[in-house]
């Protein structure tokens, strides 16, 4: 996402909410801003919304706007309203029955005016991790709050406890000793590889001559508490070294379950091409999942030939960011929880997803610099083996080794309920030739879009609509800016919205012929000039559209010359239930093979069923290389078309 947070008054800064109010309009895409009216006083559910946004993400919140729907209504605070206000919010603010902890300062309170009124205007900060939870009243069960798209909602029993067990001064949750285990439940052979690594990685250390027991207390698989004496394996050691029957004993990890899923195939029959994950056919402890999934994940990318010292260098600022993204995962999931790590990998992108929350703040996350581990014995394990990078320059490795192959940014989403974090590294370029050439065929010329507008609309091409929050991933924008860019691609007739208020999305617009109300297809040229044809011209481009595939329930045309089915008996057979498979798709490709012709369609015309199409003819025709698809790059796109190669229909 954008790092680029919503900053407060500062008169200078264009991104200000002084700014942005000063331009006589109301931003409402902000997940980070919160109106309220405060019309009929001071408005108790502030408070809420208060501790959402201390313990989500910094927010905003304005008093003396109606947000009704989705319209926003300048209704004004009088001044004597402010002053009341003000001195309320303050005595509340540092009252412990009313709200746990008092995050803001005087510079974080303003007075603004807008259209010759005046609003009064909180900032409210992200809490620290030893700050959260912030709750109301002095019980932070029932009363603390978090953000979504939906607004404020109340934090389960579960959530607030993560919150507080993540509040501890300091984080070590994988040191915790485990009772009853000892080094018996190590697997050998993980102990084996890790100390080869280790030594690969660096090959001079002292701590090579040390015997295994003095090298896991070294490395914390191993601790010896000095006040009670209390000695034994660590959680990091278990989930680093574990054999796989021990790590899912009840008083471990039971639920522990890491899943590698790869998906490359483009049939739809074949959920996935591999997949990695506890069958008991390996000890499925950390370092046995990583050196049986990075091989995977690294086999995808290129390895350019170049030299070092006229040594060759097959690994390049992708693999780090890569490697940095797939051990992030690893250290940084809350154990505690039951949900499985999942490591993606498609054709199109890697996605890297754990459970737990984000310990810093989403502004801080893209900064970098700032480290907050909640496994640091397990990162600490990663980095001697040269696996990891230290501690906060991890994600400035992701983002300028996938900038180095001009990829797409990669991007982090914050989940809830239950807590995710998932972070996914798209393997295409910000406006991909296939997408660059949809829009050309949709447009018939995006070349003089601006580079932030082509990005916008191949972005939304390739996933079927977009949105303010979803753009700040991608442009180095701030929300404003999208707002008005995307406002102007709406303008311009290239994307539509749904408007809906703050949570508004935006689809690529198809353009209309005006001439029969028909939406064309990226095929057909659209007329702009705004001229609205004649019946005569009419007539004539019926006439020259005669031989394209017809869309009505009767006549399915495929050449100037051949009709299919056009009687009611050949119609008939279309719909026979005993039709054999080979003549299925003979009619199909006959069909599509002088035009795109949608699955739908097909399945009209054929008397099948849409599902029986897509997932058992269509697949096997695109795979041998019989039809082939308008926008080969997008799997959903709502106009997708199919059309038979020019090779297969010289045959029919």
């Amino acid at each position: 996402m954008n790092n680029k947070q919503l900053s407060l008054f500062e008169i200078d800064d264009e991104h200000s909410i002084y700014s942005l109010l000063n331009k006589e309009f109301l931003p409402k895409e902000y997940f980070e801003i919160e109106y309220k009216s405060g019309k009929d006083g001071f408005p108790k559910e502030l408070w809420k919304t208060y501790s959402a946004f201390a313990n989500t993400n910094t927010g905003i919140i304005v008093l003396g706007v109606k947000d009704k729907k989705g319209v926003l209504i300048i209704e004004g605070l009088t001044d004597e309203q402010i002053e009341k206000y003000k001195k309320q919010f303050w005595d509340d603010c540092n009252n412990p029955n009313t709200i746990s902890r008092n995050l803001l300062g005087n510079d974080d309170v303003k007075v603004i005016g807008i259209k010759d009124k005046n609003l009064l205007v909180f900032r409210i900060p992200f809490a620290s991790r030893t700050e959260r939870p912030v709750f109301l009243t002095r019980n932070p069960f029932r009363n603390t709050y978090k953000r979504n798209h939906e607004g404020d909602y109340r934090c389960t029993d579960e959530e607030v406890k993560r919150m507080l067990a993540d509040s501890g001064a300091e984080l070590k949750r994988d040191s915790l000793i485990l009772e009853n285990f000892t080094t018996n439940d190590f697997d050998p052979t993980s102990v084996k590889q890790f100390r080869q690594l280790f030594v690969s990685s660096k090959p001079s250390h002292p701590w090579h001559v040390l015997d295994d027991l003095e090298f896991f207390k070294k490395i914390g698989a191993y601790r010896v508490e000095r006040k009670t004496r209390k000695e034994g394996i660590t959680l990091a050691g278990l989930l680093m070294f574990g054999k796989a029957d021990s790590i899912k004993e009840q008083e471990a990890l039971p639920d522990f379950f890491p899943d590698f899923r790869e998906r490359l195939s483009t049939d739809t029959k074949i959920r996935w091409t591999d997949r990695i994950c506890p069958d008991g056919t390996w000890e499925n402890n950390l370092l046995q999942f990583y050196l049986k999934v990075w091989p995977k994940l690294s086999s995808t990318l290129p390895k350019p030939f170049q030299l070092n010292k006229d040594e060759r260098v097959d690994e390049m600022p992708t693999h780090i960011a890569l490697r940095e993204a797939f051990v992030n995962a690893l250290v940084h999931t809350d154990y505690a929880l039951s949900g499985n790590i999942v490591i993606e990998l498609d054709t199109e992108k890697f996605v890297f997803s754990n459970p737990g929350t984000l310990l810093v703040s989403i502004h801080q996350y893209y900064s970098g610099g700032i480290s907050e581990c909640r496994n640091p014995a397990l990162q600490q394990m990663f980095m001697l083996i040269g696996r990891a990078e230290k501690a906060g320059s991890g994600v400035d490795k992701i983002m300028s080794g996938w900038q180095e192959s001009h990829w797409r940014r990669p991007f982090l989403e914050i989940e809830q309920q239950p807590d995710r974090v998932k972070l996914t590294l798209p393997m295409f370029s910000v406006i991909p030739e296939a997408v660059l050439n949809e829009l050309n065929a949709v447009f018939d010329d995006v070349s003089h879009l601006s580079p932030d507008e082509l990005t916008a609309l191949s972005f939304c091409q390739i996933e079927g609509s977009i949105s303010n929050q979803r753009l700040q991933y991608v442009l180095n924008m701030h929300s404003t800016d999208i707002t008005n860019l995307l406002k102007k691609l709406c303008a311009e007739d290239y994307l539509e919205s749904d408007n809906n208020g703050r949570w508004t999305t935006y689809k690529v617009k198809s353009k209309v012929d005006t001439s029969n109300q028909k939406v064309a297809t990226p095929d057909q040229k659209v007329d702009t000039s705004g001229k609205v044809a004649t019946s005569d011209e009419r007539a004539e481009n019926q006439n020259l559209t005669s031989t394209k595939v017809a869309t009505s329930e009767k006549k399915v045309a495929t050449s100037k010359t051949e009709k299919v089915a056009t009687s009611e008996n050949e119609m008939h057979s279309f719909h026979g239930k005993n039709i054999k498979r080979e003549e299925l798709e003979r009619i199909i490709l006959r069909l599509c093979k002088d035009e795109y012709v949608k699955k739908e369609e097909l399945a009209k015309q054929l008397g099948k069923s849409e599902n029986y199409i897509r997932n058992r003819i269509l697949p096997d025709l695109l795979k041998s290389g019989k039809l082939v698809k308008r926008f080969p790059y997008t799997h959903n796109h709502p106009d997708q078309g199919y059309k038979t190669n020019e090779e297969h229909a010289k045959g029919l």
